[in-house]
């Protein structure tokens, strides 16, 4: 079998520095990859998740959208967050000059928006670097757990987690379980029990928790979060920033489409910055938006 090359740039989502955010692997034509070689390419990048760009004709491309493949380095996800913000830059970024992307993902289309800055999205960067911005689907609001069997199995004091809103599950393409903190140092101090907390997720339909703690900085309404996985914990999770959009939207911790900026990964050495904001209606949770940059910091081929 002949020698065949596939070339892959790596990002770093969710920051504007290079060597912080999360991670991404973006091979560029994954045309000829089968399943197997693109999970076993994920594998050997090693990071939170690899996408496989399989470009098509450019007529069903602009009815259909960019196809796109996400990989962890254990399964396929039918979405996630910073691997569609960053596959999304990527492109913008290498030709595609217009406003918006749509990219075709197993959990449907998602568009992904090109403006200026978080802040005022009349102008770009100064740094030229561009503000992309998903819309994720419209969110699925599933059960509340309880607050005491939380607490037990994260290891926490009951206390430690906030009352006054539920500790629910939401899906808008991934279900996590919002776990709202009280008190930031608690939230940094806290230490993954998988084990123990597989079983909880497991009956609750979740996938992982998304731990949230509302910390207002420079007069804006702003959140740190933690969310740990396979083993390790996440710099940035836009998957789950969509779900926490959602939750602040419908228990009124966030006004209507305000944009709220949420910190991760200070605790794993990388800090990110995701931009979120969703709007609600008579109870409904509509139009959520997650945003961000991404830098490239290396590019690659590999040989099978």
């Amino acid at each position: 079998m002949p020698t065949r090359t596939f070339e892959f740039v790596q990002l770093d989502v969710f920051t504007c520095t290079p060597l912080m955010g999360n991670s991404l692997a973006v091979f560029t034509d994954a045309r000829g990859l089968t399943d197997k070689e693109m999970q076993a390419l994920a594998r050997e990048m090693n990071l939170s998740e690899t996408t496989f760009i399989l470009p098509r004709e450019p007529a069903v491309e602009a009815r259909e959208g960019k196809k796109v493949r996400i990989f962890t380095v254990e399964e396929e996800l039918p979405f996630a967050g910073h691997p569609t913000l960053g596959t999304a830059l990527y492109l913008h970024a290498a030709g595609s000059a217009v406003d918006q992307i749509t990219l075709d993902l197993k959990v449907g289309k998602i568009p992904v928006r090109f403006s200026g800055d978080a802040k005022d999205t009349s102008r770009t960067r100064a740094d030229g670097q561009v503000f992309g911005e998903m819309r994720q689907r419209d969110p699925e609001f599933g059960v509340v757990l309880r607050r005491e069997e939380v607490a037990r199995v994260i290891g926490v004091g009951v206390d430690d987690i906030a009352s006054e809103w539920p500790c629910q599950v939401v899906s808008a393409g991934l279900p996590f379980a919002i776990v709202p903190f009280r008190d930031p140092q608690t939230l940094a101090g806290l230490k993954n029990n998988a084990a123990q907390s597989a079983k909880l997720l497991e009956g609750a339909g979740a996938r992982f928790f998304y731990f949230l703690c509302l910390e207002p900085r420079e007069g804006r309404l702003a959140a740190r979060a933690r969310m740990f996985f396979y083993g390790g914990e996440d710099p940035a999770t836009g998957s789950a920033a969509g779900c926490a959009a959602s939750w602040l939207a419908k228990y009124g911790l966030a006004k209507p489409d305000e944009q709220v900026v949420i910190h991760q990964g200070g605790e794993a050495g990388r800090p990110s910055e995701i931009f979120v904001r969703a709007k609600c209606e008579d109870g409904r949770v509509t139009d959520v938006r997650v945003g961000g940059y991404a830098i490239e910091i290396l590019s690659g081929v590999v040989t099978l």
